[in-house]
């Protein structure tokens, strides 16, 4: 089903359940990956995702189409996502290398995540950048989103994220080369 067509019903009080399904069923499984990538662990993530997707049920009435239904998705899941973590930090008051540590050590011991090993050392050097390159990264690596998109998701202009790209591969394929 097209976004517009999933607007246009959810509008109508007589298929908005049936329209709101067909948006979480179109889009569950990106805004899950998304999220996942950001927060790491399976089931953090999946009470993020949650979240994002009561808070669309609540505001999509008022989605004004002034950028696309996917990137307004986007912004929610990652601005929830980040919200999360924050709230996380706060909650456990640990410096952040020692949640990365953390982070890192549920990476090893997760049965959800993949155990081929670059795949590992992959997602171990993301947790070392600053949530900015690791937003940035995993929108334009994992998700494939173009630098516009990412510049609407982020509120960042492109210039600012090809340069935070950029130092994050930098980064990464220093981390992978030590290793």
């Amino acid at each position: 089903m097209e976004d517009k067509d999933i607007l246009i019903q959810f509008g109508n009080e007589q298929s908005r359940g049936s329209a709101f399904s067909a948006l979480v069923k179109k889009y569950q499984e990106r805004i899950y990956w998304h999220v996942r990538r950001m927060v790491i662990d399976h089931d953090d993530a999946d009470d993020v995702v949650q979240e994002v997707f009561i808070k669309i049920y609540k505001n999509l009435g008022g989605f004004r189409e002034a950028s696309q239904l996917f990137t307004w998705i986007y912004r929610i899941a990652t601005n929830e996502s980040l919200t999360f973590l924050k709230k996380k930090q706060r909650q456990y008051a640990m410096p952040i290398d020692e949640a990365e540590h953390e982070l890192g050590h549920q990476i090893d011991y997760s049965s959800t995540i993949s155990g081929d090993e670059i795949q590992m050392k992959l997602q171990k050097a993301l947790l070392t950048l600053p949530e900015k390159q690791k937003l940035v990264f995993n929108m334009k690596y994992f998700d494939d989103l173009k630098y516009d998109e990412i510049s609407v998701i982020t509120g960042t202009s492109v210039g600012a994220l090809k340069a935070s790209y950029h130092l994050a591969v930098k980064k990464i394929e220093n981390l992978l080369q030590r290793d």
